[in-house]
Parts: C-alpha cells; sequence; structure tokens
C-alpha cells in the first residue's frame, strides 16, 4: 500500500545523504517535497500541514545531535513524527472484571466487517481468551451464514437468532444483542464479539440501530471497520460513526492493497481516536495490533524486523529449529530437513511481504514480487524423492532424476539445479562447522591465545577461528 510514499521519501532522504550541513533553505525544499509526497498519497491535508509543521519546527530548532549528521537526523525527525501521526502507541487491551468482555463492531457494507469479527475473535483465541460471535446482522441472512462458516474455521460458537427468524430477515438485533450477555455467561465465555448490520452508505436508520446495540450491551470496546481503499471517504465514515458511538478505536483492512495509504495516516489525527488493528490479507490469521512505530518503519524503508520476529515466533517450533541447526553445522542436514524449514516459513505468509519487512532491503528488492509457486516446485520436486534420496541426495543418478522430474513435473535441469544448489550449502556449512570445532579444540592448547573471538551481539560461548571475524564487527556468512 504505501510503496508510492516510501518510493518518494527515499529518493528524498537519498539525495539528503549526499549534503553536508543543510541550510534553512534546504530544509524548506525537503518539506515541500514531503509534502507533495504525503498529499499524493491522500493523506488529509490539514494532517500534512500538522506534520510538516511539526518536522520544521524541530529539524530548524533543534541542536545537531553529535551521533547524526544533518540528513539522518532529518530522517529520525520524520520517523519520529510519523509514529505520532500513526497514533503514536500501540493500544492495550484490557478487560472487564465480571465477564464477558463486550466489543462492538461497527461498518459499511463491504468494509470487511463480519470477516474481521472473526479475524479478532481468533486473536483473542490466541490471548488465551473464550469468544463468541454474535451475529446481529439480521437484514442480510447471508451475513449470519457468513459468520458461521467464518467461526467454525476459527473454532468460536455463534451466537444469533433462530434460523428461521434469520431467514426472514425480520429479526430484531437489539433482542440478540441483549440475549447474547447471558448465553455468553451460559457457555463460560469472556469475551463477545458482535457483529452489527452495515449499509452501503451512512444513513439514520443504520446509526440509530447501532445505538441501540451500544445502549443494549454496554460495550468496553468500539471499533470501526474501515476500508483503507477507500482513501479519505474512509476518514469521514469515521467522524460519522464516531459521533454517534464515541469509538475507542478502528479497525483498518486491506492493508496489503495497492491504494495510496493516505487513511492510515489521517485517522488518528481527524477521528482523534487510534488504529487498533490491522488486516493485510484475507486469510484469518492476517490481522494484527496496529503497531504505528513498525509502519513508520517500513513507510521509510527502514523494515518492520520486529514483525518479521512476531511472525517467526508463531510459525517456527524452537526444539526443531534447534535440532535443524545443530544438524545444518554438522553437516547432517537433510532434504527432509529443508523441507520442513520450508513449510514453517511459509506459514510466516508470501515471501514478498516477508522481503518487505528486512531491513536494509533494497528498494529493487523489497518491491520486487516474489512468486511463491517456485517455492510450490522445490516442494514438488522434493515430494517426488523417496525417504532414501532425500536423505542421501547423492545416490540420485540420472535415472532417478528423471523420474523426480517427471513426478514433480519440471525438467531435469530444474531438478539439477536443486540438488548442486542444496550440495554447495551443505559443503559450506560443513566446513563453517569444521572450523567452529577446530577453534574450541585451540583453546585447549598452549596456542589458544587470540583464538577466542566474538562477534558483536553474539554468544560468548561460541568460539569463532580468528579469520572469521575481528570480535567488533558483525559476524555474517559468506554469501549472506
Amino acid at each position: 500500500m504505501f510503496e508510492s510514499l516510501s518510493d518518494r521519501f527515499d529518493g528524498i532522504f537519498k539525495r539528503l545523504r549526499g549534503r553536508g550541513r543543510l541550510s534553512e533553505a534546504d530544509v524548506d525544499e525537503v518539506l515541500r517535497e514531503i509534502r507533495l509526497a504525503l498529499l499524493e498519497a491522500d493523506v488529509n491535508f490539514t494532517v500534512v500541514r500538522g506534520l510538516v509543521g511539526r518536522i520544521r519546527e524541530r529539524a530548524v530548532g533543534a541542536e545537531l545531535h553529535q551521533a547524526l549528521n544533518p540528513a539522518q537526523q532529518i530522517i529520525d525527525i520524520v520517523h519520529q513524527e510519523l509514529i505520532t501521526t500513526l497514533g503514536g502507541e500501540t493500544i492495550k487491551i484490557s478487560y472487564e472484571s465480571k465477564p464477558p468482555t463486550v466489543v462492538l463492531m461497527a461498518g459499511l457494507q463491504g468494509s470487511g466487517k463480519t470477516t474481521n469479527s472473526a479475524k479478532l475473535a481468533r486473536w483473542f483465541k490466541a490471548q488465551g481468551r473464550n469468544p463468541m460471535l454474535v451475529g446481529a446482522d439480521l437484514q442480510r441472512p447471508a451475513a449470519v451464514q457468513q459468520l458461521r462458516t467464518l467461526a467454525e474455521r476459527v473454532g468460536v460458537p455463534v451466537y444469533s437468532a433462530p434460523d428461521d427468524v434469520v431467514a426472514s430477515g425480520q429479526g430484531d438485533p437489539v433482542q440478540v444483542a441483549v440475549g447474547c450477555i447471558d448465553e455468553a455467561r451460559r457457555l463460560g465465555r469472556d469475551v463477545v464479539i458482535v457483529d452489527t448490520a452495515g449499509r452501503l452508505a451512512i444513513d439514520e436508520e443504520l446509526m440509530e440501530q447501532v445505538r441501540r446495540i451500544s445502549d443494549a450491551t454496554s460495550p468496553k470496546y468500539t471499533f470501526l471497520v474501515v476500508d483503507s481503499m477507500t482513501g479519505q471517504d474512509a476518514v469521514t465514515v469515521a467522524e460519522n460513526f464516531h459521533q454517534t458511538l464515541a469509538l475507542d478505536g478502528v479497525i483498518l483492512t486491506k492493508l496489503d492493497g495497492d491504494a495510496r495509504g493516505g487513511a492510515a495516516l489521517s485517522v488518528k489525527e481527524v477521528v482523534g481516536k487510534p488504529i487498533a488493528f490491522a488486516s493485510t490479507g484475507e486469510k484469518l490469521d492476517e490481522f494484527d495490533l496496529f503497531h504505528p512505530d513498525r509502519l513508520a518503519g517500513r513507510i521509510l524503508g527502514m523494515g518492520d524486523v520486529l514483525t518479521l520476529i512476531d511472525k517467526a515466533k508463531e510459525a517456527f517450533d524452537e526444539q526443531q529449529a534447534e535440532e535443524a541447526a545443530a544438524r545444518l553445522m554438522e553437516g547432517q542436514f537433510t532434504l527432509e530437513d529443508f523441507l520442513e524449514q520450508m513449510a514453517q516459513v511459509k506459514k510466516m505468509g508470501s515471501m514478498s511481504n516477508l522481503m518487505k519487512m528486512m531491513p536494509g532491503m533494497p528498494k529493487e528488492l523489497r518491491n520486487q514480487e516474489i512468486d511463491d509457486r517456485e517455492l510450490a516446485k522445490i516442494e514438488g520436486i522434493i515430494h517426488s524423492m523417496t525417504t532414501a534420496e532425500r536423505r542421501e541426495p547423492a545416490i540420485i543418478d540420472g535415472s532417478r532424476r528423471q523420474r523426480i522430474a517427471t513426478g514433480s513435473g519440471v525438467s531435469v535441469s530444474e531438478v539439477n539445479a536443486l540438488l548442486k544448489q542444496f550440495g554447495e550449502m551443505q559443503k559450506m556449512m560443513k566446513g563453517f562447522g569444521g572450523m567452529l570445532a577446530g577453534g574450541r579444540k585451540k583453546k585447549k592448547g598452549k596456542k589458544a591465545k587470540g583464538s577466542r573471538v566474538t562477534p558483536k551481539g553474539g554468544n560468548p560461548k561460541l568460539q569463532l577461528p580468528p579469520d572469521l571475524g575481528d570480535g567488533k564487527t558483525p559476524f555474517r556468512l559468506p554469501g549472506v
């Protein structure tokens, strides 16, 4: 979503880095370009004016930090002010002392309200809670059925009107909302998520119905689901709902889309309420708390290593990863291990999205669309091998390669390329593991002096040979 804005910032800062001291005229020139970049990204005009004003005040009035050159200081100020504009801090969810905690979901039809109700239920479940979904959108019978289908995938119950009432489209959503509290207590559910009706546009009837449901349930949180693809219209919708419901936060959907991103940068300052959650895709797990600092970093091309780490923690089995790493260092890493690691990486999301989160990634690579079907092709090749072939690729001769190629629907040359690359990786890691072992042996003898080299931020127990680092700079594997 923010690729265009990121590219503009990247160009502005690239020119800045080539300069020495920045005069006030230089700062004004930079701010003009930042203003244009934000307006082109469909950011609200008053938000742009406030943001640029704060950046100018700090850039011109502040003394330069000794550790940063003037260009770096401007970038740092822009980063901090973007975080403030996006909301400053991640919302902290608390719970009622007497369950259930009620969450009211509001929004226009087509904003993704029902889907994000299920995503939110999945998120609460991951926090150790026992959520229940409530189908209070009785104007559209399909909405309740959609909610039930999604709830089944998440593994949570749904409370709504009887089926015949839902089918008639004449049910009373307020009555459903009132009944859901008792039902949640009966089932031992401590979080209730109420999916309300939407309209194609804001009208008096919609607002009155949502207001009555809110009065009946006294929600702890009222979240407005907003489609970020609608740009400034999303901010207008948020303003209108907030006048009726006193929102606690916004759930911004379709952040993986190709819109310009102005809604995300405008909501907090215009409406006065933070973005609470962000939905970044269609899958139920592509949903999490909104982190202003992480998004600001991604907009400025700094990557998002914290989200990357969170995804890795969720996707990877720690014990399996440690065992695979040990086998890798010992040169015993097999194609079976490789297949297992690929499966866990895929759980983290698309490779294109992961590349965008990596700090220091060149713009060309960051914006490169990576076809995940290439990974599927590699999986197909490995799956077409026998267990013995996966564990000992050396036994794969010409006829076996032909059989594997036919079984996976690829050419023999593609099978050859995979086996060659895997063999080279095995040799490199086996050699590296041997050097580590040699370093440890030297430590025991008289020639151990000078052999202890610990990479910066590394494990002091790890002994590296002296030719692999100087103890000051981070150690990297060859080719990484």
